[in-house]
């Protein structure tokens, strides 16, 4: 018997150079997998205990390939990049929530400022509330430290799943 040929992802069959990256002290590589990361990626983190509270922040640098025909990073980018900021801080700064699932119900985004080819992308969010079947809540994305995105946002808490990179899975 044969065995079945092996799959191939789209992001491993996605051929992209990429140069070496400066990526600013602290952030490392997130270990998220999945096809759209492994395309639009890499995402970093930088996630630090501290005694007034737990600081979470991710990043990336803009490159052409998220770029729109102004060089400027699509805003399609910065609502995805957006969409992983809010519950990844949520997972690591609330406790009630832990590694349950978070999908979004509502994602709100005020663009302030393009976020040019080349600069870093950064983005820090707050827990407003958490209720036993929602969270809300809200951050904001900077773009070599001037303010570019507003956003926030409402998730439904879902079900236990083990997070890559994170304290027991």
């Amino acid at each position: 018997m044969t065995k079945p040929p092996m799959r191939t992802t789209i992001a491993e069959s996605f051929s992209v150079q990429r140069e070496a990256i400066a990526v600013p002290e602290g952030f490392r590589p997130m270990p998220m997998g999945g096809d759209f990361i492994g395309i639009n990626g890499p995402i970093y983190l930088k996630h630090e205990k501290r005694p007034e509270g737990p600081l979470v922040q991710l990043g990336f640098r803009v490159e052409p390939r998220h770029c729109n025909p102004m060089g400027n990073c699509h805003g399609g980018m910065l609502a995805s990049f957006s969409d992983m900021v809010l519950p990844l801080s949520i997972h690591r700064k609330s406790a009630e929530v832990g590694h349950k699932f978070l999908p979004t119900i509502n994602l709100q985004l005020d663009y302030l400022a393009p976020a040019p080819l080349g600069c870093w992308v950064q983005g820090e969010a707050e827990v407003l509330r958490v209720t036993r079947s929602l969270v809300f809540a809200q951050g904001l994305v900077t773009a070599d430290g001037v303010n570019a995105v507003r956003i926030s946002g409402i998730f439904k808490i879902g079900k236990e799943f083990q997070m890559p990179g994170a304290e027991g899975g």
